[in-house]
């Protein structure tokens, strides 16, 4: 008789995503867990009770809860969507940008520097106006574009002040060009599963600040340079963001690892919770056969 599968979903807030999961876990007949960030805690020399699930999918609001909780879970044996190699280089961008790097793939240049001092020596080299972004974020927070040294000035010593380590890392990418709009496409495995384009007036167009989403079809170039990318971080279920500039074609901004699907999942006609769940469902069956 085949073993029933247990399954963890590894939360902060329940949002409409989560809702969508635990629907498409519950269709399927599949037992599961709920298992709030804030709530939980580990005991690490007892790995029994974590080990009782066949998989957890991690959907932290936290980068920290997500991630921590991803190294425990991978120590004690638990396949987990994503792996805690991918989450930490998905979640910190100077990683990201080096692992593209690494694999000769397309993206905006960037420079990284440690004091205002270096990093508006590197700025000047790069030009204006740039973008200054955190290492790690999400919703397209807490980035700024500079036109000018002065901007550029009053930033760094801003970023000095405030002392956290994160802000201690100047991170610079040069400033696409936008036509109004990015792409997000969702890559399960070795599927680009479906792509929208998010249009905004503003330079920033996450959905979160306010951005349209548009149905992108899925051509060949998107699809060779999102499964790079993807291939790149370590592989998983993966939302890839891309630039198009007007000379050197698709550029990768991002990659991310617990991304939103809330307008994505309407607006394809997908069911990408479900997708998700059974990517989940198949790690889990590995380890349980």
């Amino acid at each position: 008789m085949q073993q029933r599968l247990k399954i963890g979903v590894l939360y902060s807030r329940v949002r409409v995503e989560e809702k969508w999961i635990f629907s498409a876990l519950e269709k399927r007949g599949v037992d599961f867990d709920r298992l709030d960030d804030r709530a939980i805690h580990f005991d690490l020399e007892n790995p029994a009770p974590w080990q009782e699930y066949d998989a957890v999918i991690e959907r932290s609001i936290s980068y920290n809860s997500g991630l921590y909780t991803l190294r425990i879970l991978n120590a004690f044996g638990v396949p987990t969507v994503n792996t805690a190699l991918v989450a930490e280089a998905c979640g910190d961008k100077l990683t990201t940008s080096t692992l593209l790097a690494k694999a000769g793939l397309p993206q905006p240049r960037n420079v990284v520097a440690f004091t205002p001092e270096s990093a508006l020596e590197a700025l000047e080299e790069l030009g204006y106006p740039a973008v200054v972004k955190p290492v790690v974020g999400s919703w397209g927070r807490l980035l700024a574009k500079v036109n000018d040294r002065d901007a550029a000035e009053a930033i760094f010593e801003h970023k000095a002040t405030l002392g956290s380590t994160q802000h201690q890392v100047f991170y610079v990418q040069e400033y696409i060009a936008k036509p109004g709009r990015d792409i997000r496409a969702i890559v399960i495995g070795d599927r680009v599963l479906t792509a929208m384009y998010r249009k905004s007036e503003h330079w920033i167009t996450n959905t979160a600040r306010g951005g349209e989403g548009e149905l992108c079809s899925i051509t060949p170039e998107i699809e060779s340079i999102c499964l790079g990318a993807a291939k790149a971080m370590g592989g998983g279920v993966l939302a890839i963001d891309l630039i198009e500039h007007s000379e050197r074609g698709y550029l990768i901004n991002e990659v991310n690892h617990t991304m939103e699907f809330h307008t994505m999942q309407p607006l394809s006609g997908l069911d990408v919770a479900g997708e998700i769940v059974e990517y989940a469902m198949n790690l889990a069956k590995e380890r349980a056969s």
